[in-house]
């Protein structure tokens, strides 16, 4: 993988083009040129993301000014060098009006355009980090996902949170698609480190030594193609979190190197002696079983203990059936606004059928299949997939052929009066309601505005229906 910074280089001057490729080319960039303004943003339509541009201002055609305005539109954060044999001052002032990260003359020193390029490329890299930042920081205000009401669930979150605020290294154990990554996010977002980086690493994605010079980095000329330093994930994380998923799968050399990081707090990159000290939290997480891989001579035992400092174990669906309902509210809810379509409600002999199904790719499969579900729009598929896996409904009923009639639900208070279709409706309604909100009240730990979140319905909303459903803590 070619992790050079692409330079895009724009001048009408064959033998200026020729220059500034063989220079920079030594200097570690790779460079692509284009002779006028047109063929520059010719080069952008056909993909080409260059990191920073070189631009002459005298050109025939779109002369620079003009390509510099195209390019600031295309990309407010590219950085473009002004390049000139005519030291104008007006035409100084026009391009860094619109937009020029720097100006320099065509009778430059290399030394001086190669300092204009790493201040470019360090003032875009620095923008690229607050922009991240800025996201993380809005994902972190977001709506806790770990969505359900079983007491394993709150046993597990209320674990989390209890050394949240602490720098323990923590071992996340479930199966696959339980929902490890969201219990490590909890960990950050609600730890002193949570505007610190969060970098999640997937151990298995990649062989031990790519993943070693992902962790770790490596300097200029540690193998071939390595044309710069880069830094590693663990540097890239120092004062937040690093997620290593799938850490069973780690080779024993690497896991060796691992374990000198949790002791000492200190690495070398790849082909370099110099130590690298980082302040990082390790979480980890794995659907193996690690007790076992250490028996097999699999994983390492001292590593195993370092990192099961606290050991966080997340129940699989199938443990935790009260958790179904509601996690599948979450999931048609999320999914029909996303894509403007699907059913508002999952019928109950569906719901039985999810209620009796082992779910051997837990929360995971869930999400998926009402995904399918919304897409499609038809419950049919789902009755037809359930029947070829043998799987018996919890409470057999027959498929509805018609939308379920509420009339079966609804509390009619004893009376032998007519009651109007209005009335039904709202007292259907108003059921349907009930059980919802305190579900999921139940399920934030009475926290009115999470609920009020998680509903889409403002705050005072939430007050009032809960007044109107006469609804109280413990319900």
């Amino acid at each position: 993988m070619d992790d050079r910074h692409t330079v895009l280089v724009v001048d009408d001057d064959p033998g200026i083009l020729a220059y500034l490729d063989s220079l920079l080319s030594l200097q570690g960039y790779r460079v692509v040129t284009a002779e006028t303004g047109e063929a520059a943003l010719a080069r952008l339509n056909n993909g080409l993301r260059p990191d920073v541009v070189v631009l002459d201002v005298m050109m025939p055609g779109m002369d620079g000014l003009a390509t510099l305005r195209h390019l600031r539109d295309r990309d407010p954060e590219l950085p473009v060098i002004m390049l000139s044999g005519v030291g104008r001052t007006a035409t100084v002032v026009e391009a860094m009006r619109s937009g020029a990260y720097d100006y320099i003359d065509k009778s430059f020193e290399a030394d001086e355009l190669n300092l204009a390029l790493e201040k470019a490329l360090e003032r875009r890299r620095l923008v690229q980090e607050i922009r991240e930042l800025r996201n993380q920081l809005a994902e972190q205000e977001q709506l806790d996902p770990i969505v359900g009401v079983s007491q394993s669930l709150q046993g597990m979150k209320d674990l989390l949170d209890s050394i949240a605020d602490t720098d323990v290294t923590v071992l996340i154990e479930g199966e696959s698609g339980v929902g490890k990554e969201l219990a490590a996010r909890r960990l950050h977002t609600k730890s002193s480190r949570r505007r610190g980086r969060w970098v999640k690493v997937n151990c298995a994605a990649l062989p031990p030594d790519l993943l070693e010079s992902e962790l770790f980095g490596y300097e200029k000329g540690a193998f071939t193609g390595a044309q710069k330093r880069k830094v590693g994930r663990f540097e890239y994380a120092d004062g937040g979190t690093i997620f290593l998923d799938e850490i069973g799968e780690m080779s024993l050399p690497l896991q060796a190197k691992l374990l000198q990081v949790l002791q000492d707090r200190e690495f070398c990159r790849v082909g370099g002696n110099e130590p690298v000290r980082v302040d990082v939290r390790i979480v980890c997480a794995t659907n193996r079983d690690l007790r076992q891989a250490v028996e097999n001579k699999e994983f390492r035992e001292d590593l195993y203990y370092r990192l099961n400092v606290v050991n966080v174990r997340i129940p699989p669906l199938r443990e935790r059936r009260e958790d179904i309902p509601l996690l599948t509210r979450y999931f048609l809810h999320k999914y029909v606004e996303k894509y403007g379509r699907g059913p508002s409600e999952i019928s109950d002999p569906l719901m039985a059928y999810f209620l009796s199904y082992d779910w051997p790719g837990n929360v995971r499969e869930l999400e998926n299949l009402v995904k399918r579900l919304v897409i499609l729009n038809d419950e049919r598929f789902l009755f037809s997939d359930f029947r070829s896996k043998n799987v018996t409904p919890a409470t057999p009923s027959p498929e509805p052929l018609v939308p379920e009639d509420p009339l079966d639900r609804i509390d009619l208070d004893g009376t032998d009066e007519v009651i109007s279709l209005k009335e039904i409706a709202r007292k259907a309604a108003m059921q349907a309601e009930r059980r919802m909100i305190a579900a999921v009240l139940r399920q934030t730990n009475w926290n009115r505005r999470k609920a009020a979140q998680l509903l889409d319905i403002s705050y005072k909303t939430l007050l009032y229906k809960i007044r109107e459903c006469g609804l109280e803590p413990g319900q």
